[in-house]
C-alpha cells in the first residue's frame, strides 16, 4: 500500500511539471499555478508518509552528524515523506516562477531551463531564474 502510495505521488508529479513545460498558458495550467491545489495534495501525502514513519521526526536537526544520522535511520515512510516535501516546495516553486514569468511578460523559452532545474534541483533553479531575472532587467534598462 505505501509503495503504491508512493508511486502515484512520485510518477503523478510529473503530469503537472509538464503542464508548466509544455503548455504554460492552457487554462488548466493557469487554474494549477494560481491555486496550489497540487502541491496541497503531495503535502496530504507526505502527512500519510509521516504518520506512518516511526521516529521521523526524532533526531538532531542543529548538526550535520544529527542529520546524516537521522537519515542513516531513516524508515522507508520516512524517506517517502523527505521525498514528497521535496517534491511539494520544488512544485510550488516551478508554479511561482512561471507565474511571476508571465507577470513580468517574460517569454517563456527563458524559462524552460530554470523550470527543468527546479524540477531535478531545486535551489540550482531558482538561481537559474533570479539570473534571468537580472538579465533581463539589464536588457530592458539598456534598451530604455
Amino acid at each position: 500500500m505505501l509503495e503504491t502510495v508512493f508511486n502515484i505521488f512520485n510518477s503523478g508529479i510529473l503530469i503537472f511539471w509538464m503542464m508548466l513545460l509544455l503548455f504554460p498558458k492552457q487554462q488548466i495550467t493557469q487554474k494549477i499555478t494560481n491555486y496550489p491545489w497540487v502541491p496541497l495534495a503531495v503535502a496530504l501525502g507526505y502527512v500519510y508518509f509521516l504518520y506512518n514513519a516511526e521516529g521521523a521526526m526524532s533526531g538532531d536537526f542543529t548538526t550535520l552528524e544529527g542529520i546524516t544520522l537521522m537519515f542513516q535511520n531513516a524508515t522507508p515512510e520516512g524517506v517517502a515523506a523527505g521525498w514528497l516535501h521535496y517534491l511539494a516546495f520544488d512544485f510550488w516553486v516551478g508554479c511561482w516562477m512561471l507565474k511571476d514569468s508571465q507577470q513580468r511578460n517574460l517569454k517563456h523559452g527563458y524559462v524552460i531551463l530554470p523550470l527543468g532545474f527546479t524540477f531535478i534541483l531545486g535551489p540550482v533553479g531558482i538561481l537559474f531564474y533570479t539570473i534571468i531575472l537580472g538579465l533581463n532587467n539589464k536588457l530592458k534598462s539598456i534598451t530604455n
